[in-house]
């Protein structure tokens, strides 16, 4: 009986966290521009987006949007811990609830971060005749267009880095939104609702054979709060990529040798994969995770990279030879709350936020550490994924990129996350949601600079050594866990497809 209280108390407590979590962040959008919601330009005359402009101060919003990504943290981790204790609330709650939270971010402003404007002034680019791969938005400013002249400070001066099939998805928005930077943002956010939304049904989908699984898989992806505020409050575009991305890694099953449809499963898989890199170009590992599954397998190679050829080489032909110079100029920057510098700041080989000035040693050893984990997670991880063969090895190769690479941002992390749901409970769960918390947390401002000198310095010293440690922490944790194998596995695992797996090599 005090073990079914105990179980009862972290379902109550992860379903309170989690429901505050959510209002707050809701209720920060609302409030309309601040430290955390970029002000929103030429806005239309009934909307969406909406808000209400309350003008609250710097560290009241950002240190209420840090409490309540705690909080998150606090819920998500309670109800993963319950539901391994047996717990089993309903499955239609949390998807309505899932479904809600998305919608009202939807029709809000975007909040936490200031790439959606980026994305519109890059599609308002492409409508004037113009490619967000050669002219930057200072440039476009200067031409006149009005969307730039209120271009983010951050990428005022940047080239687009996305794949062309994010810059189409940014025409598309503009043209639907015309001369509204807050319609086009809301049109930008509308398809990566959509998209987070796919996701959450393709799981409940593939899961829905297994309860445990498929509400540790909710808790994970449908209703954290974490990952609603950096993808769809956020309208970050990296929802698209991990939805097409996710169905790519699931299209690619185990059926008996001699099957004709394996061969085109493969090519199909291959296709969706090369969607996702051509919408953001590091989901390029998740073929590599599929090519590794079907290695044995030469047919099977050459439909996988045959299908990814056939989508992302057009994209790249069409879009020009700038879109892929693009994405070797921003190789050697580093974020600010990356894991090294904890290592080199206290030598003074930093600037202010640690891309100046870097050491260039740094991306060689990130390159050198990122290859060598992610080996060994090939070789250490456990594929427990009945039947879908590619997600182990994709979960593995994102693992590796986005716990060492220095360039990361909390919205990256659904390239574990997505395929982590399909992945049995283990202590890689607790690690993730620690290293989101705190990313999260440390972009809560969206990119700008607090007017208060206290408060900089508080979030100063809270990215560049708290977050930073933390990434250091669970980046050696997932060492430690590749080298002793203490994965934390529970001990048996049912099929997460939608239909009995047959466990035959595709050939």
């Amino acid at each position: 009986m005090r073990a079914a209280g105990k179980t009862r108390g972290l379902v109550w407590t992860a379903a309170a966290c989690i429901t505050v979590s959510l209002l707050v962040m809701i209720a920060a959008s609302v409030a309309g521009p601040s430290i955390s919601v970029p002000v929103m330009r030429h806005t239309p005359a009934g909307g969406p987006p909406w808000w209400v402009s309350l003008g609250l101060p710097d560290d009241f919003v950002l240190f209420t949007l840090w409490g309540a990504a705690v909080i998150a943290a606090v819920g998500v981790a309670a109800g993963l811990i319950a539901v391994a204790r047996g717990a089993r609330p309903p499955v239609r709650a949390l998807l309505a609830a899932s479904f809600i939270a998305v919608a009202a971010f939807t029709v809000l402003p975007p909040a936490g971060s200031s790439d959606a404007q980026s994305y519109a002034i890059d599609g308002n680019m492409v409508v004037l005749g113009h490619s967000p791969y050669v002219d930057t938005p200072g440039q476009m400013a200067l031409l006149g267009d009005r969307l730039a002249l209120g271009s983010p400070v951050t990428w005022r001066r940047s080239l687009s880095d996305y794949g062309p099939l994010a810059t189409a998805e940014e025409w598309a928005s503009a043209e639907l939104g015309g001369s509204s930077m807050a319609l086009i943002t809301s049109w930008l956010k509308l398809w990566v609702a959509v998209a987070f939304g796919a996701v959450v049904l393709l799981l409940d989908r593939l899961l829905r054979g297994d309860p445990a699984m498929r509400l540790r898989a909710h808790l994970l992806w449908s209703l954290n709060p974490l990952l609603i505020w950096e993808i769809v409050a956020s309208g970050h575009i990296d929802g698209l990529a991990i939805a097409a991305g996710l169905a790519g890694l699931v299209t690619l099953r185990f059926l008996p040798p001699g099957n004709r449809p394996a061969l085109m499963r493969c090519v199909a898989a291959g296709a969706l994969l090369g969607a996702a890199a051509a919408i953001k170009s590091p989901f390029a590992l998740f073929a590599l995770g599929a090519v590794w599954a079907v290695r044995r397998s030469p047919a099977a190679i050459a439909s996988v990279v045959g299908g990814w050829l056939a989508v992302t080489v057009p994209c790249y032909v069409i879009a020009g030879g700038p879109a892929l110079q693009v994405l070797f100029r921003r190789g050697s920057q580093v974020t600010w709350d990356n894991l090294y510098q904890v290592l080199y700041r206290p030598f003074g080989l930093a600037g202010d936020l640690g891309s100046n000035q870097t050491p260039g040693v740094v991306h060689v050893g990130a390159l050198i550490l990122f290859i060598m984990v992610a080996l060994l997670l090939l070789f250490r991880l456990p594929d427990r994924v009945p039947g879908l063969p590619a997600v182990a090895p994709a979960l593995a190769l994102s693992l590796g990129w986005i716990f060492f690479w220095p360039f990361q941002r909390p919205w990256y992390d659904v390239m574990i996350i997505a395929p982590l749901a399909l992945y049995p409970r283990s202590r890689l769960d607790m690690l993730v949601l620690i290293r989101l918390c705190f990313g999260a947390i440390t972009y809560m401002e969206a990119a700008y600079v607090p007017q208060s000198q206290w408060v900089q310095q508080v979030q100063l010293i809270e990215g560049q050594w708290v977050t930073s440690s933390v990434r250091l922490l669970t980046a050696a944790a997932l060492i430690w866990l590749c080298i002793t194998r203490r994965w934390g596995l529970q001990p048996a695992e049912t099929s997460v497809t939608a239909s009995p797996p047959v466990l035959e090599p595709l050939t």
